[in-house]
């Protein structure tokens, strides 16, 4: 894994040999950090948990009896198109917090390779970043649905079968994102997500068009690396700060580390061990929101 220093040092010579605008380079660092602003505002100023709530209240339960899932939020509306698009809107954002530093490098390579055909690069690489959030965009509104169906089940039950049945669900849940770290899957799409140059290689389009394919094609294999992790951030309550930041590195590492794989079995192992645990009952879900 290179240095800071050398990534700002290749970063550099991109800008000198004209291929990587620093426009273009500002430009992301800025709707990343933006990005994070906004997602730690909605953590922390806004009582808005994107996790399962029970409608109607929580009928005497105790708020730890979740295990984590959050038990107020969006969900307590119902369904409903208006809150399915803030759903979105944040998770969108959220997504283009955590998930952008680890793109970076991909869509570096893209403005590289499109500067060699096409003095125009700034408009064709936000087109392949757009199409990137796009995939994400779209498994927010597969969340919402999701967490809509959670939130139905949760009210339906008794406080009593929901206190017995939510950490079984939820060591679950964590222990299957666990296996899936070890999954086929999982190695094919984070391979293609370790070489950008073999994807631009493999996978190149002409024009704008081109891009806003190559864009949701990279986003198909991104999403197929990453959306087990993510499933345990929406266990977690989706606003767990905590949860974010360590997903955040844990995405890193596995696209940018130089024993990324391994890392994934690592967590793969924590993440069956810590599901094992709380689907007994022997510990909560840590570090929720």
């Amino acid at each position: 894994m290179p240095s800071q220093a050398g990534w700002l040092d290749r970063l550099k010579q991109f800008e000198r040999r004209g291929r990587v605008p620093l426009g273009l380079l500002l430009s992301l660092l800025v709707l990343t950090v933006a990005a994070w602003w906004l997602t730690l505002y909605q953590a922390v100023s806004m009582d808005m948990p994107m996790g399962l709530a029970v409608r109607g209240g929580s009928d005497g339960m105790a708020s730890g009896e979740m295990s984590g899932m959050a038990m107020s939020g969006i969900a307590a509306s119902g369904w409903s198109p208006e809150g399915a698009a803030v759903f979105v809107a944040l998770w969108t954002v959220m997504m283009a917090a955590m998930m952008l530093p680890a793109a970076a490098p991909m869509i570096f390579m893209f403005a590289q390779a499109q500067a060699r055909r096409d003095p125009s690069v700034a408009v064709p690489t936000w087109i392949f970043a757009a199409g990137y959030m796009l995939v994400w965009a779209a498994a927010g509104l597969g969340v919402y649905v999701a967490v809509q169906i959670g939130s139905d089940v949760a009210t339906a039950l008794a406080p009593d079968a929901r206190a017995r049945w939510a950490p079984l669900a939820l060591g679950a849940t964590i222990a299957a994102a666990g296996l899936y770290q070890f999954l086929p899957a999982k190695r094919v799409c984070l391979s293609h997500c370790r070489s950008p140059l073999a994807f631009v290689a493999l996978h190149w389009r002409d024009g704008r068009l081109g891009a806003l394919r190559m864009g949701l094609r990279h986003g198909a294999y991104c999403f197929g690396c990453c959306w087990a992790l993510f499933a345990v951030l929406v266990a977690a309550g989706t606003m767990s700060l905590a949860w974010m930041l360590l997903l955040t590195l844990v995405v890193f590492a596995e696209k940018l580390f130089a024993h990324g794989p391994r890392v994934a079995s690592a967590v793969g192992a924590v993440l069956i061990g810590l599901g094992a645990a709380i689907g007994s009952g022997s510990t909560a879900m840590p570090w929720v929101s």
